[in-house]
């Protein structure tokens, strides 16, 4: 599974960016997608994730500003974000958990990260 994430940029304080995230997997089932985000010296934390049925759940910092969604049928992942912030400023990574057609086992996958800069 690849997963190839682009949207990154440049916002100001109170701007709108929109990432996303194309998935490449033959042969696989995906389920559960999600948006992570880290800056340096922190731990990667979850931003937002969204089930192959577009249940979906967000950190709190993000409530309420960012909305995720899904594409199935081309495998691709969205992030809305809106109301940026300064502390949003991060390297985002999608990730998306799934499962060979051949196996019962899922894996977690992930993409390469995009940078996104929010200026105050």
């Amino acid at each position: 599974v690849q997963l190839q994430a682009s949207g990154g940029g440049l916002a100001q304080a109170g701007g709108s960016l929109r990432l996303s995230c194309a998935a490449s997997a033959v042969l696989f089932s995906i389920g559960i997608m999600a948006w992570y985000r880290q800056t340096p010296g922190k731990q990667r934390e979850l931003v937002a994730g969204i089930t192959s049925s577009s249940s979906t759940n967000y950190g709190d910092s993000v409530k309420g500003r960012f909305t995720i969604s899904r594409d199935n049928a081309n495998n691709t992942l969205y992030l809305q974000m809106n109301s940026l912030k300064p502390e949003d400023t991060a390297v985002y990574y999608c990730s998306a958990r799934a499962r060979s057609l051949l196996s019962s086992s899922w894996s977690q996958y992930w993409g390469q990260g995009t940078l996104v800069t929010v200026s105050s």
